[in-house]
């Protein structure tokens, strides 16, 4: 059923119509009327949210809704609007005037007169709305003549746009049967400038969410393939034909049948979806957010299944439908394109003997070239990908892929030809990523690798993963092909210059195609989708060693990033570990540039500058092993030879006095130079030397050390307190902590480390917040009250919503004699702060920190060992964990 803009109740009758005598009884009656309307709307409304509980089809709920609505709206304007009822013309526009209404939608009216300020129209209509409002109805009204209407239309296309969507509920009808010629093409908006202006105004609307359909959080009516993308299809046609119903598209032939299927049933998908929103929050909301996921899942019967959770069925199947109506108006609008801005008499330009070229889209020479080669279903793409300056593949051309894609078959996929066309799309010199999304967004990919196919669309329910697997997955491969590119260079400078000496980046490409193919299958994705890997590339023709190479790398991909987060890089130990693992300088360089462009592509907000030095000091260090060879591993003294010599350097370029920083160095340790790079060392000596109080509390921060980040010193006398009280303080001005080192000096000293970004992850710039940061810090360390310091701020609201099982495991590293201490935890605001105030009850001194926070999950490791510098006994391990799982599941319970 097509009720874009006819008025669909007048073909689906309310199950228990509302008494139009019972309204009017109702309201004859001053003192109860808005009682007794407020009663007989909410029946309607509940025996609605009964039908839709019941799968009943939701284009009739927004029809019933609209019928109820008329029915309420016309006795409450004969009641209250007599004295103008006979010289106004009543009309619904917008959602309303199409006969669509959601139980919270807007509800949008116009009175049209011929002269708006007649003697007792004011009053006539204050007292009709004041009622509507006082009933519960969310009215929003215009009044004007055909005049003032005229004139608004002229001037904004919204306004053209919301009058073309009326219908008559009362009045003579003179006015409103003028309307559509005082504001038709022929006098204002004519059809090329409607269609620029309606392009336009959904490119700037897909702009704010980020021209993707595949956000966390989408909003079903204005997301690109939002209901909003369908509605301006039948805006252009109602303006181009005179009528916006998606069924006479087919008649004229701009639609199939089957695409008019697809798009009736994807719109009945998707308000389904806003129906199902507007009864939960009890208001109007069309955004899917988190705390609405889940609820909605249940309430359109989706189950939890073995490797799949409910709210991951709805998402996959939302993004699905959103994919395929993003197609269907990308196709409609360059056919209207075509016939209403284009000259039909250009004469196409030949491109082989399959193709040709016109008005800049590539398109085939008859509707039979995909039957009699099938191989052109791959060969279009690399013509596309071989001309840049084409637009794209023509409407026609989309819809017979679309018609095609049974082609593809397993006999299609083992076609050595094929597999050259394939590797040949990897291996352009330009337009890679462009068209693997095209051919995603056709269908063709998903066909050509399975295995693809099986996770578009396919969302994880967290707040790391900010995209669905496939769209994740092309972000990889755009990022490894933009390493590449040297104008890309500003975006990830230690990257590209490792990407760019690559020879072979197709191996690169196909790791980041296959990393998290195998996503949703249970088991370890890694390794399922390692396998995949390895007899694809055996298939196209690749060298076994090419083969095993990207199976290696999607195996092994999380590899460098856990390392890096995990474990203590500044540890030569894990340097030379970590170098065995990836054996030899090739590996390692493509396991570099392929974890760079997947937590870049995993989530904008968790990629910065720390994570960034954190992976490229791996790298460097791990390079420096390589060439050394493992049987020649990195030397400890060496190290801290190398750091002192490079900060002496920076200590003389300052103009430190030898002696002073001498007297420094004397108080630290072998560990604190292994645990600090060269910079840090001169900055922590510099301020050392030239403190007026030597034995005084001292907090420096420092902007510049590292690129990107904040760097916080605290040297004090040791005590367990200082890290809670530290950690709280930098909480409750809403920082991210992302690294912590504590290192004891001489003198029962220590000098602590903190690595801070804002809560958003941008760096902290201003001066005066550099200021107050250094004042609260000191103000809070210097406090003797163990009460005086406590985090205030709430999670946000994602976080929230999401219930973390927490995780503790206890367990010794043998080479540094510490106990190792790895948390998974909810992520909310004093969460390290609970952690050290653990520590303290039970004597634990925290030598380092790794912290990371996965979306809604803290992952953090700690190092930890007795007072006396000890690892941590079996019976002091037991007693940690169990405090540790109390205090943090507690926060669980609440």
């Amino acid at each position: 059923m097509d009720a874009t803009v006819e008025h669909a109740a007048a073909h689906v009758p309310l199950k228990k119509r509302l008494d139009p005598a019972a309204l009017a009884a109702a309201l004859e009656h001053k003192t109860t009327s808005v009682a007794s309307l407020r009663a007989l709307l909410n029946d309607a409304n509940d025996e609605l949210k009964q039908r839709f509980l019941a799968r009943e089809p939701v284009h009739n709920l927004v029809a019933a809704r609209s019928d109820t609505v008329d029915l309420v709206i016309l006795a409450s304007w004969r009641r209250f609007a007599a004295p103008i009822a006979d010289t106004t013309d009543f009309v619904a526009v917008g959602g309303y005037g199409r006969g669509v209404l959601h139980p919270h939608s807007d509800i949008d009216l116009l009175l049209l007169l011929d002269n708006p300020h007649q003697a007792g129209a004011d009053a006539a209509i204050s007292r009709f709305l004041t009622f509507l409002w006082d009933i519960g109805l969310d009215v929003g009204h215009s009044v004007r003549s055909l005049d003032d209407c005229a004139q608004q239309a002229r001037d904004d296309v919204t306004v053209a746009t919301a009058l073309m969507e009326t219908r008559l509920l009362g009045g003579p009808g003179h006015l409103f049967e003028a309307l559509p010629t005082r504001i038709g093409p022929e006098r204002m908006w004519d059809t090329a400038e409607f269609y620029s202006a309606k392009v336009n105004e959904q490119i700037a609307r897909h702009h704010r969410f980020h021209d993707t359909a595949y956000n966390l959080e989408p909003n079903v009516k204005s997301s690109p393939g939002g209901l909003r993308d369908i509605q301006t299809i039948c805006w252009i046609a109602q303006r181009h034909f005179g009528t916006g119903k998606l069924d006479e598209l087919v008649e004229r032939g701009f639609l199939t049948t089957g695409q008019f299927r697809l798009l009736v049933s994807g719109r009945e998908f998707l308000w389904r979806i806003r129906f199902g929103l507007h009864l939960l929050t009890g208001r109007r909301e069309d955004r899917l957010l988190f705390d609405h996921q889940v609820k909605l899942a249940a309430m359109l019967g989706y189950e939890d299944a073995s490797f799949t959770l409910a709210v991951e069925q709805l998402m996959q199947r939302y993004y699905r439908t959103v994919r395929e109506l993003s197609r269907l108006n990308e196709m409609l609008l360059q056919l209207f394109e075509e016939a209403l801005l284009l000259n039909d008499d250009d004469a196409p330009i030949p491109v082989g003997s399959r193709f040709q070229v016109r008005h800049g889209y590539l398109e085939t020479i008859d509707d039979g070239v995909f039957l009699h080669d099938p191989s052109a279903l791959l060969e279009i793409f690399l013509l596309l990908e071989q001309s840049l300056d084409l637009k794209g593949i023509s409407a026609r051309t989309i819809a017979l892929i679309k018609q095609h894609l049974w082609l593809i078959d397993e006999e299609f996929r083992q076609n050595p030809r094929h597999h050259r066309l394939f590797l040949d799309i990897l291996r352009a010199s330009h337009g890679v990523t462009r068209t693997l999304k095209r051919m995603s967004t056709y269908g063709v990919l998903g066909l050509y690798i399975p295995a693809f196919g099986r996770i578009v669309g396919r969302m994880q329910y967290d707040l790391f993963h900010v995209y669905t697997v496939d769209e994740h997955t092309l972000n990889v491969v755009e990022n490894l092909r933009r390493q590449s590119l040297p104008r890309f260079d500003h975006e990830c400078p230690n990257g590209s210059a490792v990407m760019q000496q690559i020879e072979k980046r197709e191996i690169a490409y196909l790791a980041g195609l296959f990393h998290d193919i195998a996503k949703g299958r249970g088991g370890d994705h890694s390794e399922l989708g390692a396998v995949d890997a390895e007899s694809f590339c055996l298939e196209h023709g690749m060298s076994r060693y090419e083969a095993r190479l990207v199976a290696w790398l999607v195996k092994h991909h999380l590899l460098l990033s856990m390392t890096a987060q995990k474990k203590d890089i500044n540890d030569p130990t894990v340097i030379n570990e970590f170098a065995a693992a990836v054996r030899d300088e090739t590996h390692l360089d493509f396991l570099y540039v392929l974890t760079l462009a997947d937590v870049r592509g995993t989530n904008p907000k968790i990629w910065n500058s720390w994570k960034d030095t954190l992976f490229s000091e791996l790298y460097k260090n791990t390079k420096r092993a390589l060439r050394r060879g493992l049987s020649n591993p990195i030397d400890q003294d060496e190290l801290i030879l190398e750091t002192q010599t490079r900060a002496q350097e920076l200590l003389v370029e300052s103009g430190i006095d030898q002696d002073r920083w001498q007297s420094v160095w004397s108080t630290f340790t072998d560990e604190y130079f292994l645990r600090h790079r060269p910079e840090e060392v001169a900055w922590h000596t510099g301020v050392l030397a030239t403190a007026q109080s030597p034995g005084a509390l001292v907090v420096d921060l420092n902007d510049s050390i590292a690129e990107g980040l904040t760097v916080i010193m605290v040297y004090s006398n040791r005590q367990l307190h200082f890290f809670s009280r530290t950690t709280a303080a930098l909480d409750e001005l809403g920082l991210n902590i992302v690294d912590a080192r504590i290192v004891p000096t001489a003198g029962d000293r220590s000098l602590d480390t903190y690595c801070v970004l804002e809560n958003d992850g941008s760096p902290i710039t201003d001066s005066a917040r550099l200021a107050e940061i250094r004042h609260r810090l000191f103000q809070a360390l210097s406090h003797d009250d163990p009460q005086s310091v406590t985090v205030t701020r709430r999670a946000p609201r994602q976080v929230r919503m999401f219930l973390t099982q927490v995780q503790v495991s206890i367990s010794r590293e043998p080479n540094n004699q510490r106990t190792v201490i790895e948390l998974v935890a909810g992520d909310r605001p004093g969460l390290l702060f609970q952690v050290g105030k653990v520590f303290e009850r039970r004597r634990v001194t925290l030598q380092n920190a790794k912290i990371a926070t996965i979306g809604e999950r803290a992952e953090d490791v700690f190092f930890v060992t007795t007072q006396d510098n000890e690892p941590l006994d079996a019976e002091h391990c037991a007693s940690l964990e169990a405090a540790l799982r109390s205090v943090l599941s507690e926060h669980n319970r609440q």
